[in-house]
């Protein structure tokens, strides 16, 4: 008989697939005891029972590397822990290479491997098939060999998973299906299902294909895409090791594990095919869809000429399943920024099985702590904006995502489906005088401009990129003369009330009890002390400030600043980015450009560095802030909307005399490298503190508010700084890109976040953090004999800069 449904858990997790069995097993460890999943088949009848349960580490995050390594970890003991089978078996993995475009990735990736602690080997194309001697080596430039990745039965990990959890004391149900998900004052308060209803604190939604809907039923967005994946399983091949290591072959969109003496041949197609419905239709439990060999057929020829052996084997299996792709090919964790108490672990992208064991346990731990335990941005669901709820977008986006599965890596890539989406009011100015353009967070953005006669297009590389010596001529631009930047992208916020003052002092590190008219930059951190997020707050009024923040975190930031406010609190929060644009005007001539069009004073006496006034110019009502993420004298102008045009033209026009030029965010990027300014999400977050990131000077640690991470920082000052940001120069002809490997008199000592072009100081910069037990102190680095840095496996000679390279004392700006 099947056991009646509790009436109330403290959590409740939707979904019995790797997934949510992970969520429970790790919740089961922690301590957790009141925990229900619910399963609407059986376990794994979703996507787990057919992924082909392949297990790689690498990726570009450190972070999501050190997960999926959790997940090896993991499976390596999971056998001997419950005694349920897995399959696991490391049995490494083997890539392959057949352009030097493709070597170039490769090589990259073997430094980014180093950077992180993992083994990753190039080899050639001999000592691979000595590996696997049924392949054919034709046309293949090396191999790379992780031999700590490895396989594992999908079903059978799974149901370990919840062997374990159900030890830990988890209750799982299966056939029960949730058909509402209630919520009170913004927050979960109970699942219905069809078979009563159960009273929680907590949802997490493991629901795999079905995750959208499950999202739907309480007001939250999934924005992933379920599409068709194919492999097929072969019948034993003459000699073929048991155990040989996973094959991937990207540049021909394939993929083949070993499976009984056969082989498991799967792809990744350029036009993959999306699973168009409005929502999954009944009975779509451990369901396959009729093969597309037609679809799959330059697959297979691919397939064929590395193994030639496939040509006279049958087939013993054709899997047609649905898989949950997402536009970046990252999966999407966390609690939802709509709800509270409403986790999510879904769209996995095909490498579920590989995420599982790290997924579960990150999400485990971020129900229980509150936070994640390490900076899980690079998944985190507050990644995606409201342009996500469109259903069109989602797909045409993720169905580039999963198209660019095997397509190559190249720095600076930009995606091309569903643009433009997000302009700004100077976008058809902008592209008819050249403009390149970016898409971030729906938003077209300037990336770079091409003079006459030539395409502002990128041409990819892992060498200087086409646009180089163009943004080069930007750069000089706002270094002697002046710069302007469309920066309307930018996430913008009006908090006020009577509280206002004193939610911000509690909720910021630095002093937000400032005088009208004061700009305080500032970081929010979370209760360890990490940087939660890095934004800039003009105070309005008395009760009354404007936040800005990065593009992409307009989500993010607003749901920390929201979840952090006391309940009860008189002040309210509002996104007003698409009130504003932003024109940034940056240089030496910054002043006399604006000056003739202002009604107000611009001098420096007048209007000095870190303050904003609101003011007129060129007849718009501006809020103006000295503030810069370039390092030279200049102004933010934030306009209403409706004016941006009109403002852009006068300054245009009033600046011709002075060379102003246009520019855009690549050039912005190597102006702020030379200044060492950092990158929420690349060079600082949520695991560093201010103090580790150089940015001490942000943080009143005696105010009268005892704000959010204080004590981690009171803390963190009385012990010598394991990590550091600092800054390496090279030589200019060598490509800096962020995760080069530093070395410190030939002992690896950490990696780079962040790199580009310094083209006033004519060198290339990288910006990273130093790792030491023994302390980092100036005289300790300084001590060093020599540092060098990997770059696509060779080490070159490296120049550390304790101090910004261009204008170290900040003169410029306070001009």
């Amino acid at each position: 008989m099947t056991k009646s449904l509790p009436t109330q858990a403290h959590i409740v997790i939707i979904g019995g697939g790797i997934v949510g069995c992970s969520v429970a097993y790790h919740l089961a460890k922690m301590g957790q005891k009141d925990v229900v999943l619910l399963e609407r088949h059986k376990l794994t009848s979703g996507s787990t029972w057919h992924a082909a349960g392949a297990i790689g580490q690498l990726r570009s995050s450190s972070n999501i590397t050190r997960l999926l390594g959790y997940s090896v970890e993991l499976y390596d003991r999971l056998e001997a822990e419950t005694g349920q089978a897995t399959g696991w078996v490391k049995n490494g993995s083997l890539r392959f290479a057949r352009t030097k475009e493709r070597r170039a990735e490769f090589e990259r990736a073997a430094t980014t491997a180093r950077s992180f602690g993992l083994q990753f080997d190039i080899i050639t194309p001999a000592e691979a098939k000595k590996i696997i001697p049924q392949i054919d080596i034709t046309g293949i430039d090396c191999a790379a060999f992780v031999p700590s990745d490895g396989v594992a039965n999908p079903s059978d990990i799974t149901m370990a998973l919840a062997k374990g959890a159900r030890q830990g004391g988890v209750q799982i149900y299966e056939d029960v299906i949730v058909t509402a998900i209630e919520t009170d004052n913004g927050s979960v308060e109970a699942v219905v299902t069809n078979q009563g209803r159960i009273a929680c604190d907590t949802v997490v939604n493991c629901g795999g294909i079905w995750a959208p809907e499950l999202g739907r039923m309480a007001g939250v967005n999934v924005p992933l895409q379920p599409a068709y994946h194919q492999y097929f399983v072969t019948e034993k091949i003459e000699g073929l090791q048991r155990h040989a290591p996973t094959i991937r072959d990207p540049d021909y969109q394939t993929y083949f594990k070993e499976d009984v003496g056969g082989l498991q041949v799967g792809g990744y197609e350029f036009n993959p095919i999306p699973f168009d419905v409005p929502r999954i239709p009944d009975g779509h439990e451990f369901k396959l869809m009729e093969p597309d060999v037609e679809h799959f057929e330059h697959l297979l020829e691919n397939a064929m000429q590395l193994v030639p052996a496939l040509r006279n084997v049958g087939v013993k299996t054709w899997f047609n399943g649905i898989e949950s792709f997402t536009e970046d090919g990252m999966f999407i964790l966390g609690e939802a920024p709509e709800v509270r108490n409403y986790f999510v672990g879904a769209g996995f992208n095909a490498f579920g099985i590989a995420a599982g064991g790290g997924a579960g346990r990150a999400l485990a731990e971020w129900i229980v702590e509150g936070v994640p335990a390490f900076d899980m941005w690079s998944v985190d669901i507050r990644r995606f904006g409201n342009h996500h709820r469109s259903r069109r977008t989602v797909m045409a986006r993720s169905l580039e995502g999963q198209a660019a599965h095997y397509a190559m890596g190249w720095p600076h890539l930009e995606s091309k489906a569903a643009r433009p989406l997000r302009r700004s009011p100077l976008y058809d100015r902008l592209k008819g005088q050249g403009c390149s353009f970016g898409a971030k967070y729906g938003w077209e953005r300037p990336n770079w401009f091409a003079p006459a006669g030539v395409e502002p297009v990128d041409v990819y590389s892992f060498g200087h990129q086409n646009w180089r010596p163009y943004v080069a001529e930007e750069h000089h631009a706002a270094r002697n003369n002046a710069a302007i930047f469309d920066q309307t992208s930018f996430a913008k916020f009006i908090i006020e009330g009577p509280d206002a003052e004193a939610e911000l002092q509690r909720i910021c590190a630095n002093d937000v009890a400032k005088p009208v008219g004061s700009l305080i930059y500032t970081q929010m951190l979370n209760q360890r002390g990490g940087i939660e997020a890095d934004v800039t707050i003009s105070r309005l009024g008395e009760n009354r400030f404007y936040m800005v923040t990065g593009t992409g975190f307009a989500n993010h930031d607003a749901d920390h600043l929201l979840r952090n406010i006391t309940p009860g609190a008189r002040v309210s929060v509002q996104d007003v980015t698409s009130a504003y644009a932003c024109l940034s005007v940056m240089g030496p001539a910054a002043r006399q450009i604006l000056q003739p069009l202002a009604e107000a004073d611009l001098s420096n006496a007048a209007f000095p560095f870190a303050t904003c006034q609101q003011i007129f110019i060129a007849g718009a009502p501006v809020i103006a802030a000295r503030v810069t993420f370039v390092g030279e004298l200049g102004w933010e102008l934030h306009v209403p909307t409706e004016y941006g045009l009109t403002l852009y033209d006068a300054i245009k026009a009033a600046g011709a005399s002075y060379g102003i030029r246009d520019a855009g965010y690549r050039t912005i990027d190597s102006l702020r490298l030379e200044k060492t300014y950092r990158v929420w999400a690349a060079d600082i977050g949520p695991d560093y503190t201010p103090y580790e990131a150089g940015l001490g000077f942000a943080v009143r640690l005696k105010k009268a508010v005892d704000f959010i991470g204080r004590e981690a920082l009171l803390k963190a000052k009385e012990r010598p700084l394991t990590k550091r940001l600092v800054a390496f120069s090279v030589d200019p002809e060598i490509v800096l890109l962020g995760r080069e490997t530093i070395y410190r008199d030939g002992e690896r000592i950490g990696w780079l976040t962040s790199g580009g072009s310094g083209h006033t100081v004519g060198r290339s910069i990288g910006l990273g953090y130093l790792r030491s037990e023994n302390g980092l102190d100036d005289a300790i680095l300084k001590s060093a004999n020599n540092y060098e840095l990997e770059v696509r496996t060779r080490r070159v000679p490296a120049t550390l800069h304790l101090e910004p390279l261009y204008d170290a004392p900040g003169v410029k700006v306070r001009s």
